[in-house]
């Protein structure tokens, strides 16, 4: 084709792409990054006399991409954009009825394929980098395999990536036909520096770009994780390079106009350092760079199906990834790239990222499946099928809004939240709003929170959407008549005055209306997730927020984006979800039960007013825990009580299961099954009695053991006076103390249930005068040396040599003996 002047690598596999489309309707090219893919894939398929003057549809995994492809082709052909080839993106579309190629972001092309199942007038739809394996190709590339297959046979369809499994792919359509491109990349030298990770990454990052910009020549392009990374390792950089070194930012929430200047090259004599998340990976050639600094690092978006929260959080990048930023360097020449990590760490990183249809929200596409007829998305052809929980999660979002019946099929209203090209919930926000005639302020919050950047970045979304009003930017008035389209569907017109963001984000996210707690900036919202936010921020002193993003864990998460909302508001959104129970807790400082009435929203105290504690069941046990959580010890134990539960212990350690287990961990453990039956009626410590414990106690004993209780772990036993005397059981081995008069005459050792006892012989005074466990033993050995100490202390007390001849005393002898 005229306008094709220079060679590019993929030309080589040009006619064997060619010879596979023309026999078959699918086929996977493979081929690194600058081969020439994006711009030479296309225009050749162009003269195919398959496509016989339909389109050829192009799809990029971001509008930045997708305008650079255009560009490119267009000025291939020496036309500007709008002509042969075309553009259609959110924020702008540039086609003519003279375009052949359309260049197209991912989700532009979802809805097209949902709106003509049979792409009427298109021949072939390109998946361009695939290898990205995000939900929007994904869910793509399974609706136009399944209007292949029932539909359009003739329909061509080309998966094209750098780094993918081929076979894989091919094995999903149907065994197509996989055509590789060696490409022609330059020699890139690779050098390690490990990073501290006692240092913020910025610092880091900005170190070895300065040292990367003395060490060699040309420009540098900086991959980081996120825009607030880019944004501080610019303002350290900033007083540091030299002044014919310009920064240039690069990530989605930028202008068009700011994304072109970091991609243009640079004046002769000058370079550019391009600070830029994963979007610089693929599709572009940033003009002059032959330096690439990789943190190793990426934002990547992380999904709790049980909270309905995306997250994003900071990881490290996989393989592939690094691999495709490490190529940028080598595009044009030879080039150099810096890794902030060690060499054999690269062996460690995921082989590929992590697809998205893994760990996204997936009510939007349940949504757009039920609008093309398929229930359960697991019918159509995904590379990875989407999990089941999270489906499940998404059906039943989708049920909640009334977007789908019990058989997962699209309800009117769903239609209408489909109308809008929106997530679910924010379109359920717009369409709610229009009911209450504030459709166009709820179209605008919705253009903030789907648009990144638009509007600033303030937490508080008021904020954001009264800068995004008065913004004059060319992005901001697209978003603007946007927003207004999107009020015009829902059928709502323009209010009299804004409405506050609060209750209106409260329409989209009911689950996110939180409530301070704790610390100033501390809230919880009413899913039960905890989010906090800088003390500084105004929004920190408000009661109650709703809460439209959140970063980080889940124990550490910082809040992004919210807006203030009135309790009355919360009342009028929510009056028939909000729910009055009663809630007992227990009070440790007064050991008591104490019940309230609360009203919730989920987890939020929306107030609260006090109750007489119930007499329940249900009371009855949190007071038994709250007491065993104070201690046993707590508990109105009687000697006789204390004794029992020893025996039954004694007799546990030395029989094992067949005794219940009454040490106080197992007691604790129990309390509501043991303790509770006994308290119902009681409201605190002070009103158990004994008689409550030893009942409940007592029934821990099955009846069979009763009997065996007395006969193996007696309570006393008799000595040779006649006297009982209780036998202590809190030790390992059972054990009497007496005083040593009473047990004159016994020639063998005194047992209890056949135990020996642990004999504490005690003085007149009872002190203990010697422990033994051999009575016998004790009289004919260690008795003299006892005898001759006690005899001056105790002068009025029988000390005979011979004690077995000696008849045992309880008494002293009579006065003048």
């Amino acid at each position: 084709m005229a306008g094709l002047t220079t060679a590019l690598p993929i030309e080589a596999a040009l006619p064997d792409l060619r010879r596979a489309l023309a026999g078959r309707n699918a086929a996977v090219l493979v081929a690194p990054p600058g081969a020439g893919k994006t711009t030479r894939v296309p225009l050749d398929l162009l003269e195919a006399p398959w496509l016989e003057g339909r389109k050829i549809i192009l799809l990029e995994p971001r509008r930045l991409a997708a305008r650079a492809a255009a560009s490119r082709m267009a000025q291939t052909l020496g036309e500007p954009v709008g002509g042969t080839i075309g553009l259609r993106v959110r924020l702008g579309s540039k086609i003519s009825a003279r375009t052949r190629i359309e260049v197209v972001t991912e989700g532009v092309f979802t809805r097209m394929v949902l709106d003509d199942p049979e792409l009427s007038g298109i021949g072939a739809v390109l998946f361009d980098e695939f290898h990205e394996r995000s939900l929007d190709a994904d869910l793509g590339l399974a609706l136009a395999l399944d209007a292949q297959g029932g539909l359009r046979e003739d329909l061509r369809i080309l998966v094209m990536s750098a780094t993918l499994d081929g076979a894989r792919v091919a094995a999903l359509m149907s065994d197509a036909p996989v055509v590789a491109s060696e490409g022609r990349a330059f020699p890139v030298e690779t050098r390690y520096v490990e990073r501290d990770p006692n240092r913020r990454i910025e610092e880091v990052v900005a170190d070895v770009t300065l040292r990367a910009l003395r060490a060699d020549p040309g420009s540098v392009l900086v991959f980081l994780p996120g825009q607030a990374e880019i944004r501080r390792t610019a303002d350290i950089l900033a007083v540091r390079v030299d002044p014919d070194v310009r920064l240039a930012p690069l990530y989605g929430a930028l202008s068009p106009a700011e994304q072109d200047r970091a991609v243009a090259s640079t004046p002769a004599g000058t370079r550019k350092v391009v600070l830029a998340t994963s979007i610089a990976e693929t599709s572009l050639t940033i003009e002059g760079v032959r330096i690439v600094v990789d943190s190793g690092l990426a934002r990547v978006p992380v999904y709790e199906p049980g909270l309905g929260l995306t997250r994003l959080v900071t990881a490290r990048a996989s393989r592939a990834s690094v691999d495709q930023r490490r190529g940028r360097a080598g595009r044009t020449e030879p080039g150099l790239c810096w890794r902030l990590w060690t060499e054999a760490g690269t062996s460690a990183l995921e082989p590929f990222t992590r697809p998205e249809i893994l760990s996204a929200d997936l009510a939007g596409l349940l949504l757009d499946c039920a609008a093309w007829g398929v229930a359960d998305p697991r019918r159509l052809a995904f590379l990875d099928p989407p999990p089941a929980p999270a489906l499940a999660e998404a059906r039943a979002s989708l049920a909640e809004l009334g977007a789908l019946d019990a058989a997962g099929r699209l309800t009117e209203v769903g239609a209408r939240l489909r109308a809008l090209p929106l997530p679910p919930r924010l379109a359920r926000m717009v369409t709610a709003a229009a009911g209450e005639g504030q459709a166009r302020a709820a179209a605008d919050l919705a253009a903030v929170l789907s648009e990144r950047g638009l509007g600033g970045d303030s937490v508080d979304l008021d904020e954001r959407v009264e800068r995004f009003r008065r913004d004059r930017g060319d992005r901001a008035a697209n978003m603007r008549r946007l927003a207004e389209g999107w009020a015009r569907i829902a059928g709502g017109s323009q209010p009299d005055a804004p409405a506050s963001a609060g209750p209106l984000l409260a329409l989209a996210y009911p689950d996110r209306v939180a409530r301070a707690r704790g610390r100033e900036g501390e809230f919880v919202m009413a899913s039960g997730r905890a989010g906090r936010l800088d003390p500084a921020s105004p929004l920190a002193r408000e009661t109650h927020l709703v809460v439209a993003d959140l970063a980080g864990a889940a124990g550490n998460a910082r809040i992004l984006a919210a807006a203030a909302i009135a309790a009355e508001a919360i009342e009028r959104t929510f009056a028939d979800r909000i729910e009055t129970r009663t809630e007992i807790n227990f009070d440790p400082q007064a050991a008591a039960l104490r019940a309230r009435a609360v009203r919730r929203l989920g987890a939020v105290n929306l107030g609260s007013r006090p109750l007489p504690a119930p007499a329940t069941a249900e009371s009855a046990e949190i007071l038994a825990v709250g007491i065993a959580n104070l201690g046993l010890d707590r508990l109105p134990w009687t000697t006789a009580l204390s004794q029992w539960r020893a025996r039954i212990r004694f007799l546990h350690g030395a029989e094992g299961d067949a005794w219940p287990d009454l040490s106080d961990d197992a007691l604790v453990a129990t309390a509501p099954a043991w303790l509770a039956p006994a308290l119902v009626g009681r409201t605190a410590l002070s009103a158990v009695t004994a008689d409550d414990l030893a009942g409940a106690l007592q029934d821990l004993l099955p009846w069979q053991l009763r009997t065996r209780l007395d006969a193996e772990a007696p309570t006393h036993v008799e000595v040779p006076t006649g006297s009982r005397i209780p036998v202590d059981y809190a030790a390992a081995e059972p054990a009497l103390a007496v005083r040593v008069q009473e047990l004159f005459g016994l020639d063998r050792h005194p047992t209890a249930g056949g135990r020996p006892l642990v004999l504490h012989l005690l003085s007149p005074a009872q002190r203990p005068i010697q422990i033994t466990r051999d009575l016998p033993g004790f009289w004919r050995g260690s008795w003299s040396a006892v005898r001759a100490e006690m005899r001056g202390r105790y002068p009025r007390h029988s000390w005979p040599e011979d004690p077995l001849s000696e008849a045992p005393t309880r008494r002293a002898k009579p006065r003048g003996t």
